[in-house]
């Protein structure tokens, strides 16, 4: 019998991100809206990382094992609501790479590479994010992208071409440029291997305790403080090294509004910070894109969610439009009832806006 042609391999579907960031800086008035799940909190946290079982004490556990925790971040990937997974490399090692779960999704994976001091949260020590932040890097780019340091990586296993890279300054000389010298050695490494970024800024984490400096000698305005620092640490960056967005804390409307209107090739990007009630999340991505913000990433407060398919699902209709926040934080406890599932807080409470930490450490 005469040999039947084989079929093309079925090309893998185009990426959201991609798609979505393309129109954002081609018309920044677009109503796209890039959200991504932040699952590398085993970068920070430990043996809690996986977040709490039902009923469990946030000190004491128990705790969702790690292979719970994959198990969630396959769901949310099969449903396709988030454009991003950010994970810790030996995550994206195990989904990325060995079961290849982003190969025939729109979603985009990512790795954290880089963990400074003030994310070391090991439980009962508290003593690093007391700290000023210093650089640190676990992992490498090659080791993010296959699974080995360079010149051991098998062919072909490029599964993952974006990470985040995170920046915290202090407002002192010395720190700030050892913390600014290991992001100019990151971006020139990143642009010869052409592999991509997004920027992290967190809020300084220990102001009023640098050595040699009075308690009091701080920046008057926090929020100006970091916009400033983003402008000008990206001024003297040619655009093939430059991150494809930022990611830092909402900044509130006026200067989020100047940083957005600054330059719109910068996407500016806002992170959700500690787990607070629904209403923190949904109404900050609300709040957010109002003032400029194209996209918001989020990791404990859907990790920390009653059911994080569903809570993902209402953050994705308020991101696009299609929900308020307020209706968002009421269906989503109505789903809730429907599922059999007891919410974390009544209606009421969960319709409130709280203060959250806006970094890892508070």
């Amino acid at each position: 019998m005469p040999t039947q042609p084989s079929r093309p391999a079925a090309a893998s579907p185009a990426k959201s991100l991609d798609e979505k960031l393309a129109r954002i800086i081609a018309d920044p008035s677009c109503s796209d809206f890039i959200l991504a799940d932040a699952k590398d909190p085993d970068m920070a946290f430990g043996l809690a990382a996986p977040g709490l079982k039902p009923g469990g004490d946030p000190h004491r556990g128990p705790y969702r094992s790690l292979a719970e925790f994959h198990e969630a971040i396959r769901e949310i990937v099969a449903e396709g609501l988030v454009d991003i997974m950010l994970m810790s490399g030996s995550t994206s090692e195990k989904l990325a790479i060995d079961e290849g779960i982003f190969r025939n999704s729109r979603v985009t994976p990512a790795v954290r590479m880089n963990d400074t001091s003030d994310i070391w949260l090991a439980s009962g020590s508290g003593g690093y994010t007391k700290q000023p932040a210093l650089p640190f890097a676990t992992t490498t780019i090659q080791q993010a992208r296959s699974g080995h340091v360079a010149g051991c990586e098998p062919q072909g296993t490029h599964a993952v071409d974006l990470g985040l890279f995170s920046v915290t300054l202090n407002d002192d000389a010395g720190l700030d440029r050892a913390m600014l010298e290991a992001y100019r050695s990151f971006r020139i490494e990143a642009e010869q291997e052409g592999f991509r970024h997004f920027l992290e800024v967190f809020f300084p984490n220990a102001l009023g305790k640098v050595p040699g400096k009075a308690a009091d000698d701080r920046p008057a305005d926090i929020a100006r403080f970091l916009a400033d620092h983003v402008v000008r640490m990206l001024a003297g960056v040619p655009r093939a090294g430059r991150p494809i967005f930022l990611k830092i804390p909402y900044l509130g409307p006026e200067v989020t509004e100047m940083l957005a209107a600054y330059d719109p090739s910068v996407v500016v990007g806002i992170l959700g910070g500690g787990a607070g009630t629904t209403h923190d999340a949904f109404g900050l991505v609300a709040d957010a894109k109002a003032h400029g913000a194209r996209v918001a990433l989020f990791g404990r407060k859907i990790n920390a969610a009653e059911h994080q398919t569903t809570f993902v699902r209402l953050l994705r209709a308020v991101a696009d439009g299609g929900l308020a926040a307020d209706d968002a934080v009421k269906a989503y406890h109505g789903e809730l009832t429907e599922l059999g599932i007891t919410p974390h807080r009544s209606l009421e409470d969960d319709l409130a806006r709280s203060a959250t930490a806006t970094a890892y450490g508070g």
